[in-house]
């Protein structure tokens, strides 16, 4: 017998007095839910891009976004401002989550006055940003603007400076990562270069202080857009992009996989993840590798891919100063960051540009609880001119720095050589480091042996009667050099390296001494000074 059905219940005076004021709410969200129309909606798509909703729903879990601050207008009644009641006033604020973890985030839509930053507009950046720090929790920022929205003036200008004062209180406490996803420009990049992440994505993202057209007028140079400020240019030439994505999917993907390295604050630690890969797991092609000739060039990603857990390494800064290597990846489940010379380029050596990046990746890795793995191949810092009187003395000192003040757990590891004050440089004890390995060929000295037999024998070698014995001279006096003075185990007695191992040892070893050090350092006891744009 089916249950009797109840009659359908008249609607009271309350509910019918209600329904007005929720059908209002309901059609001022449908017509913000529309950004700039669906014109304008459809002009962005044409350029092979998505809307700032989209992309939210792309980036965060699929149902965690809580929008804030939706129904903020602009307060600007100049050049018919409050006539067009710009939805949202061109950004979308909130909060969700990747990977069930909390985030803040906030899309500039393109579709609304072009993604322009007025008053309105940069509260709501700013509330979300204060909310992300009150909360502990990342913020990611989606930018898509034509910059300072000329109609209200200086009020625009001073929101950017409201948005620079908290990413420069946020720097350090919370991981604040930048998308560009179309133009920035002007004033507005100076945001994202204060940020810890900056992601471009191939065709639609730039960034430039001033404009192709600005700068032909300035300077009479005639340069595209792409050219100025496209994603090459940035992450291989000036180095303020750190990750270049073929497109949006694949990028919010990328920014996915990052935060899954870090943690939500200076006051956690990152994320253990499960760890399929044995931690005794031997590597008898780094056995090799050591014993290669220390001048024959290798590319440093095979002893990084040969340690890591399921030889997984997401790489930071791919493209610029490939003569050192940074990124993150997982040793027996923990989240580490790597810093390596790369003998692929410049032979492995210190430059201006190589001390910027990895100076900087430490002082992330030792803002945010990461412990530090150094592998060091290095013949010293690059000789020259411009090196010199580009600075390369005060870009050495930032990397001297970074380690020193790092006191996160720190390993070095010497794989084949370190001369100089380049193996200072790298991790060395004297600078702090906790454990200090290196392998049994490795050359530990002042600097290679090829050069100082020249100083150290010049006499000798001038005085040989023919080139032959001038060469077996040398082959000789080189030998001698290296055994007696750039011996590690001549290191190890000094205290300066803790143990010589065997290659093949090296990811036991590494993560044998990470889970030792894992509580050296409480979170968040340690003092910040903010991760600087170095």
């Amino acid at each position: 017998m089916e249950p009797a059905k109840e009659a359908p219940r008249e609607a009271s005076k309350k509910d019918r007095a209600a329904a007005p004021n929720l059908k209002r709410l309901r059609q001022m969200v449908e017509t913000i839910m529309q950004g700039g129309g669906p014109g304008r909606i459809q002009a962005q798509r044409a350029k092979g891009k998505f809307t700032a909703r989209e992309r939210i729903n792309y980036l965060l879990d699929e149902g965690s976004f809580q929008e804030t601050d939706q129904l903020v207008s602009t307060r600007c009644a100049d050049f018919g401002l409050k006539e067009k009641d710009p939805p949202g006033d061109g950004v979308v604020t909130g909060f969700g989550n990747i990977a069930g973890r909390e985030v803040c985030v906030f899309a500039q839509d393109f579709t609304v006055l072009g993604g322009s930053l007025g008053h309105a507009h940069a509260m709501k950046i700013c509330k979300v940003m204060d909310l992300a720090l009150a909360n502990r929790v990342p913020v990611v920022g989606l930018l898509d603007s034509g910059g300072a929205r000329i109609q209200e003036g200086v009020n625009s200008l001073d929101g950017y400076g409201d948005i620079f004062y908290r990413n420069t209180k946020c720097s350090g406490v919370i991981p604040q990562i930048s998308v560009i996803l179309g133009p920035c420009a002007g004033g507005a990049v100076y945001s994202p270069a204060l940020t810890d992440f900056i992601f471009m994505v191939q065709g639609i993202s730039h960034m430039f202080v001033t404009g192709p057209d600005v700068v032909k007028a300035a300077t009479g140079e005639d340069v595209s857009f792409d050219q100025l400020g496209g994603c090459e240019a940035h992450a291989s030439k000036s180095g303020v992009c750190h990750f270049v994505a073929q497109s949006e999917p694949d990028c919010f993907r990328q920014i996915r996989e990052l935060l899954s390295f870090l943690p939500q604050n200076r006051w956690e630690k990152p994320p253990r993840e499960a760890n399929p890969d044995p931690i005794r797991r031997t590597i008898p092609l780094l056995e090799k590798m050591c014993e290669m000739d220390p001048r024959k060039p290798y590319r440093i990603h095979h002893v990084i891919w040969q340690i890591a857990d399921e030889h997984k390494f997401f790489e930071v800064h791919t493209d610029f100063a490939k003569n050192i290597v940074v990124g993150f990846m997982r040793m027996g489940g923990e989240s580490v960051g790597v810093v390596a010379n790369n003998p692929a380029h410049f032979a492995g050596a210190l430059d201006i540009n190589s001390a910027d990046k990895a100076a900087r990746f430490i002082r992330c890795l030792n803002a945010f609880n990461i412990p530090i793995v150094t592998l060091t191949d290095v013949p010293g810092f690059w000789p020259g001119v411009t090196q010199e009187h580009g600075g390369i003395i005060r870009h050495g000192a930032k990397l001297l720095f970074a380690y020193s003040e790092a006191t996160v757990p720190k390993i070095a590891v010497v794989i084949r050589k370190a001369y100089g004050g380049a193996y200072i440089a790298m991790s060395s004890k004297k600078l702090g480091s906790d454990f200090n390995y290196s392998s049994p060929s490795a050359e530990i000295a002042v600097m290679g042996p090829a050069g100082a037999i020249e100083i150290l024998y010049s006499r000798e070698l001038a005085a040989a009667k023919t080139d032959a014995d001038r060469a077996a001279l040398r082959a000789k006096l080189a030998a001698e050099y290296a055994a007696k003075f750039a011996s590690p185990y001549q290191t190890a007695s000094t205290g300066s390296i803790d143990e010589v191992i065997e290659p093949g040892q090296l990811r036991y070893k590494i993560i044998r001494a990470l889970r030792l050090l894992r509580d050296k350092r409480a979170p968040g006891s340690h003092e910040n000074r903010g991760n600087i744009p170095l």
